[in-house]
């Protein structure tokens, strides 16, 4: 369900003036004894005795199912209920109960403020309770909240209701501090709800749980009936007044505009305040005619300029209606000529290499004014331009060294001299794949669930630009999103990311993480770059394609797609199969051909100064360290089916075996 989103980004304060609060004739009576000419810690008093008086029913919390789902009734369709943070649409009869008898049960009840943090008797009280999805209610867990964009999701370790449901979430904590002291601290800031409850205003779906709730246990939300309440008590830019006249009086023009402190980027801008008949909340500067920002104070400084330009600035004010200024009389100031150049750029290094191709990135710049560009130089000649401080480069040969520098240049044209070459190797071509994929998926009974990321390019990769996010039950990606910093995979190897109530094969996860909280109809992608690259499942369908089964990459495969073809997969022996999870092989020859089937290790772990090995075939074998680092390279067949690892500390190592089919690494372990 979606409602109008208000986006006021400016901040300004709340003055001594207010606007008019009269309660419509409907709600005169439950407001009677409230003076609405109050303002702070006088008016929340006030308030809160009204809203506790008439609080006449208080409701144990099992009796939540004879009102909630009539509060949460979907306006368009009286059969169902509307879902928090989801805005799902589902059968009232799915609730979650031992008593009832209807299948499935898809919902259950979510405690806007969590029930293991609420200090006083609130368990019961409709206000913060509302129907919700079982996987999300567990996803959210008791997590505090914190500010984000777009769908709900977990943002490190706070949830993000989303912007169609934050303004309701603010709305319910706000009562639960009236009606019963409850804290903000624990669940958020006080901040972080005035500006929640201000950007997204009161929906029908909101008025029709108040009135609901009332009838069930006697008493309002008052910050549903009036989101400006909460500006007059705690102050703040002005929410939405929903019982206030209109005003329409703009306030004065700005005056004694002045300019000082002119650089090639940059001007500064002080004025004398505007006066208005409520308050003047804000103030807009404008450079030849364009907005560059805005303020509530007096002062300013106008960036982002072009130098040795003239600019003419002018003022207007804004009050908390919108209401707006003439723009002040025009004071021009010309910005002074950029002759400095950009740092030189510095940190170059060489990544994702291939055969033909590798990434360069860099420290940024900086620069007086502004840095516009970057110009990447291959052995000396000019190979692309770029604004961003990385840079794909292609159309290398095979096994060649290659010398890379980069230079910045600024708006003025001003370049810094090319940085230090750093010299890189183009591999001999011989890697299976040139990005990471997905080469397993497990949806197992309970929590045992687990993706694999597997890496055939040839090279150890940084998972620095990826992410995992997960899409529930038909919804967009970002129900969920699993980021990373500094983690790697070494070339043939591969990254297990699991349910952090996983019971099966818990020594293969690298990682856990509530991405994994999902179900046999759930999509989830791996992005590059905030870039979709592979996908395993549907989005925006909720359709069963991965109920109870185990899903492994087919070693025919070896590159993503964006588009799931679950003829790429081929299914394990059963639930909880997860006798492939940490190991993964991909081969450009069929199934029936490939030497992985067959291969064996012994002993392994091994105390020993070899290991051995079941060989038809002649392979190499190449020994990286767990950090990715090749320790040594040999050769072994059916007659010499031996290695010696005599030299070797004790540890976990990789072997990456290369034959005529097919390349697939194995793990082993010194004692």
């Amino acid at each position: 369900m979606k409602k109008l989103l208000l986006l006021i980004t400016i901040v300004f304060f709340f003055a001594e003036s207010k606007a008019q609060l009269t309660p419509p004739t409907a709600l005169q009576s439950y407001y009677n004894d409230v003076d609405f000419t109050l303002t702070g810690t006088e008016l929340f008093n006030d308030l809160a005795t009204v809203t506790i008086s008439k609080h006449t029913n208080i409701l144990e919390y099992f009796s939540r199912h004879d009102y909630l789902y009539s509060a949460d009734q979907d306006i368009a369709n009286t059969d169902n209920v509307v879902l928090m943070y989801n805005g799902e649409s589902r059968d009232k009869r799915e609730y979650q109960s031992g008593s009832n008898q209807h299948t499935p049960q898809t919902f259950n009840t979510e405690h806007v403020y969590p029930q293991s943090l609420i200090v006083n008797n609130a368990k019961g009280d409709l206000h913060h309770l509302r129907s919700c999805d079982i996987n999300i209610n567990s996803n959210r867990g008791n997590l505090p909240f914190t500010d984000g964009s777009g769908n709900y999701a977990l943002i490190g370790n706070a949830w993000y209701p989303g912007d169609d449901w934050k303004g309701d979430v603010a709305r319910m904590i706000m009562y639960l501090n009236l009606r019963y002291n409850e804290s903000f601290t624990d669940v958020g800031t006080l901040n972080l709800f005035l500006k929640w409850n201000r950007e997204d205003p009161v929906s029908d779906f909101e008025k029709q749980r108040n009135t609901q709730i009332t009838t069930a246990q006697g008493n309002r939300n008052p910050f549903i009936d009036n989101p400006y309440l909460a500006t007059v008590i705690w102050g703040g830019t002005a929410a939405q007044n929903t019982w206030g006249d209109a005003d329409t009086e703009a306030p004065t023009v700005p005056t004694n505009v002045t300019l000082s402190n002119i650089t090639a980027a940059t001007i500064d801008v002080t004025w004398l305040a505007a006066t208005d008949n409520i308050a003047v909340t804000t103030y807009e500067v404008y450079a030849n005619g364009t907005l560059n920002g805005e303020t509530a104070d007096l002062s300013y400084t106008a960036t982002g300029l072009e130098a040795n330009t003239n600019y003419a600035i002018t003022v207007l004010a804004k009050d908390q209606y919108a209401n707006t200024s003439a723009q002040s009389t025009a004071v021009n100031g010309t910005t002074l000529t950029d002759n400095t150049a950009p740092t030189v750029p510095t940190n170059i290094a060489i990544s994702n290499i291939s055969g033909t191709s590798f990434k360069a990135t860099w420290t940024a710049s900086t620069d007086n004014v502004a840095v516009e560009s970057y110009t990447i130089y291959i052995d000396g000649s000019i190979k692309g331009t770029t604004t961003n401080t990385e840079f794909d480069v292609t159309g290398l040969n095979i096994s060649t060294t290659y010398a890379v520098t980069v230079l910045a240049k600024d708006t003025s044209g001003n370049e810094s001299a090319q940085s230090d070459a750093v010299n890189e190797t183009t591999t001999d071509g011989s890697a299976a794949s040139d990005e990471l994929f997905f080469s397993e998926y497990i949806e197992g009974g309970g929590n045992n669930k687990a993706i694999e990321i597997a890496n055939f390019t040839g090279q150890t990769v940084s998972l620095a630009n990826y992410s995992v996010k997960l899409g529930s039950n038909g919804q967009d990606f970002g129900t969920q999103t699993l980021t990373f910093t500094t983690e790697t995979i070494a070339d043939g190897d591969v990254f297990v990311i699991g349910n952090s109530q996983i019971t099966i094969c818990t020594s293969e996860v690298d990682v856990f993480s509530n991405v994994t909280f999902f179900n046999g109809n759930d999509v989830l992608g791996l992005f590059k770059n905030d870039v979709l690259i592979d996908i395993i499942g549907e989005e925006n369908n909720s359709s069963d394609f991965g109920k109870n089964l185990t899903l492994v990459r087919k070693a025919s495969i070896t590159s993503p797609n964006t588009v799931y073809n679950a003829n790429e997969w081929q299914e394990g022996s059963g639930v909880d199969d997860c006798t492939n999870l940490g190991t993964h092989d991909v081969s450009t020859a069929s199934v029936e051909n490939l030497d992985s089937k067959n291969f064996k290790i012994y002993p392994n772990p091994t105390t020993g100064n070899k290991v051995y090995f079941n060989l038809t075939k002649e392979v190499t074998i190449n020994v990286y360290n767990v950090l990715g680092k090749l320790i040594k390279t040999e050769k072994a067949n059916s007659s010499k089916n031996n290695i010696d690892i005599a030299t070797l500390v004790k540890g976990v190592y990789l072997l990456k075996i290369n034959t005529a089919n097919e390349t697939f690494t194995r793990k082993f372990i010194k004692n």
